[in-house]
């Protein structure tokens, strides 16, 4: 984890510094800033027009009753990817078209559901924030004897599915 943040918090600004001057060298200053101008353009027009056909179908799938799974996944992608078309670079916006045009998109849907869908030993979800210790402190004066200042916090979630439709969140139901 800590060498992807280094290459993309180090590398990648440097690699697109040298594109754009190699670019300029070539092509001209003005030439270039008008390149990069258009390229985020017509990325930012490509991510409405993915965006809403994304938002469409997913609209589509809920009002069938089914978890809009896929359309989902594709709009982090595509908002990554209009991340990416506004950061000024060539190679950023590379990978943003990348991400933009479906058939690649499918590709890379694919691995990312494979990668988040590992499952959990236990079967259940368990998130946990915060970096705890053996020397953490604990507060004494409530009845979840929760951590104090930067504890952990453990979540797990289950789903209840009773088939009547009520909330069971709320006291009175």
């Amino acid at each position: 984890m800590l060498l992807v943040l280094f290459l993309v918090f180090l590398v990648t600004p440097i690699v697109e510094l040298v594109v754009i001057v190699r670019v300029a060298g070539s092509a001209g200053v003005l030439n270039t800033i008008g390149l990069l101008l258009l390229v985020s353009m017509m990325g930012a027009w490509l991510v409405r027009r993915e965006g809403l056909g994304i938002l469409r179908r997913a609209q589509g799938e809920m009002a069938e009753g089914r978890m809009p799974g896929r359309e989902l996944v594709d709009g982090l992608l595509v908002l990554f990817a209009g991340a990416l078309m506004l950061t000024p670079g060539f190679v950023t916006d590379a990978i943003g078209l990348l991400l933009l045009f479906p058939p690649s998109r499918m590709v890379i849907r694919g691995i990312a559901t494979r990668r988040l869908s590992r499952p959990v030993p236990g079967g259940g979800i368990r998130w946990q924030f915060g970096g705890g210790g053996t020397n953490e402190r604990r507060r004494q004066d409530g009845p979840a004897g929760g951590p104090v200042g930067g504890g952990i916090l453990d979540a797990d979630s289950w789903e209840d599915d009773s088939g009547d439709g009520r909330d069971r969140s709320d006291p009175g139901a």
